[in-house]
């Protein structure tokens, strides 16, 4: 696989049918590696290797509805009290950051309420902070570490 822009993580990998497959420390079972796969398990490894989130609240591939569609989030890391802190969504290498997929972590999470939102391909990393009082994002070099 390609390298990506974060730090170097150990994964577990193993053969199959259907090919080569990843292990999930959050899902707990091997997953097809797919260039997105690739990209969400170095961002589940950032959250809690390098930015220390426990791995309790971090969340993989959820279900969710918005605009009365099926739509499912990548990554999600909740408070200790439930709510969301941080939302992630993740793109393949080769898909381009865009106006596009802002929009979609955007309708994400007008549902979820995300404090922190992080769009990443894995080479390319934005992270923003809703400002309420302002209804817009706010740029930020990085997501902040956690804390209690």
């Amino acid at each position: 696989m390609q390298s990506l822009d974060f730090p170097t993580y150990s994964f577990r990998f193993k053969s199959s049918e259907k090919g080569l497959q990843i292990f999930d420390i959050i899902r707990k079972k091997f997953v097809l590696l797919q260039p997105e796969e690739w990209v969400r398990q170095h961002v589940v490894h950032y959250l809690i290797q390098t930015k220390k989130f426990p791995k309790s609240l971090v969340n993989v591939e959820k279900q969710l509805v918005v605009n009365q569609m099926k739509k499912r989030y990548d990554v999600v890391v909740f408070r200790p009290n439930g709510s969301i802190h941080v939302l992630v969504e993740c793109k393949a290498p080769h898909i381009v950051i865009d106006q596009h997929t802002f929009d979609q972590i955007a309708r994400y999470n007008l549902q979820l309420n995300a404090d922190y939102l992080m769009v990443t391909n894995g080479l390319q990393h934005y992270y923003c902070k809703l400002d309420i009082a302002c209804e817009k994002y706010k740029f930020l070099k990085e997501i902040p570490d956690f804390s209690r």
